[in-house]
């Protein structure tokens, strides 16, 4: 490794600058031993195009830094929290208890959602805080109820230290003294490429297979009037990418949302929509994990909910119910479990 290194400080020909967050000198080289192999995005599809930035290209080297750094405890303070302690790939990319469990075992307020197909997704988080995955990456490794780290500094000189993550860096970004942008952007394209387009529902629509018969009507009441999930859960994403109040609470909201980051009154009480892939899988449910089965979810919209001066337009059975039966229940339940989705892609089947 450090003949390597030597190597590969020979041919320095710049040494440029601060990262935009002024925590290391970034050297930059000659595009000597740096040949980064650029791959062609896992579109399924019945998929529409995602959106991936031009600064931050899809590379098997950038795939295989943000795995490893996804997994990685140094990220956080006391280095025993990483990404993937609160979005395990068991739970497609989510967690199973109601809230994360932080630094020094703090608890958070909000249920970890998954992070399956993010490619899609132009503003993350419940409420919206972010705009695209490199921006989000930054928020919870310095959040003190999260990862705490003091600051990115800290975080870069630790990775530095590392015996493999300085030539990593080199080989994914051409880049020796990398800095935060570095390590966000790595980890944006793993979690770009978590894809899952290949349920039972996508054959479906493929023509490859048929529904069973509760299935099918399971799927008549959710893209009709009767269940009216298809408005906030489209095919094929299974989420419009925008914010809703669904009735969950009367006003005050103990969580108001969205309007935490806008301010606007209109926002109180709404919650990005989540994607319904893999929803048999990422249980608790609800941006505050409130409903612990796929039964508790839908009694919530059979009832009506809530009504309140945000409360959705969609809800056009706010306060009165859907009125569906307990075959009603069962069907539509089991047309949601078409949506899981058991080969989901990334790393193994990207970059071998």
């Amino acid at each position: 490794m450090r003949s390597i290194l030597n190597k590969i400080l020979a041919t320095c020909i710049l040494i440029l600058f601060y990262s935009c967050e002024k925590d290391i000198a970034v050297i930059e080289f000659n595009d000597v031993n740096y040949s980064p192999t650029f791959l062609t995005f896992p579109k399924p599809i019945t998929f529409p195009e995602p959106n991936i930035p031009e600064n931050n290209p899809i590379t098997k080297e950038g795939i295989i830094l943000g795995e490893k750094l996804f997994h990685e405890t140094l990220l956080s303070g006391d280095n025993t929290i990483s990404c993937s302690s609160c979005h395990s790939e068991k739970y497609s990319f989510s967690e199973p208890s109601r809230f994360s469990t932080g630094f020094n075992d703090k608890i958070g307020f909000r249920n970890a959602m998954s992070i399956t197909n993010l490619a899609w997704r132009n503003k993350l988080n419940w409420d919206g805080s972010s705009k695209s995955l490199e921006e989000q990456v930054f928020e919870p490794v310095t959040n003190p109820i999260e990862m705490n780290s003091k600051n990115w500094s800290d975080v870069i000189e630790k990775l530095k230290n590392d015996k493999e993550y300085p030539f990593l860096f080199w080989q994914a970004f051409g880049v020796i003294d990398f800095d935060s942008t570095h390590v966000s952007k790595a980890i944006a394209q793993f979690e770009r490429i978590i894809v899952s387009g290949n349920a039972k529902i996508d054959q479906f629509e493929k023509n490859e297979i048929s529904l069973s018969l509760s299935e099918f009507r399971g799927m008549q009441i959710y893209r009709s009037e009767r269940g009216d999930c298809f408005h906030c859960h489209p095919y094929p994403a299974l989420t419009d990418n925008d914010f809703h109040n669904n009735g969950l609470d009367p006003e005050p909201f103990s969580d108001e949302g969205r309007f935490l980051i806008t301010g606007e009154v209109l926002d109180k009480g709404k919650f990005i929509t989540p994607t319904l892939r893999n929803i048999e899988f990422t249980a608790p449910y609800m941006h505050d994990g409130r409903f612990q089965t796929l039964e508790e979810v839908i009694e919530h919209y059979n009832f009506g909910g809530h009504p309140s001066e945000t409360v959705d337009p969609l809800m056009k059975h706010i306060g009165k119910g859907l009125m569906l039966s307990s075959q009603d229940k069962e069907d539509l339940i089991n047309f949601l479990k078409t949506f899981s989705d058991t080969n989901i892609v990334y790393l193994q089947q990207y970059t071998e």
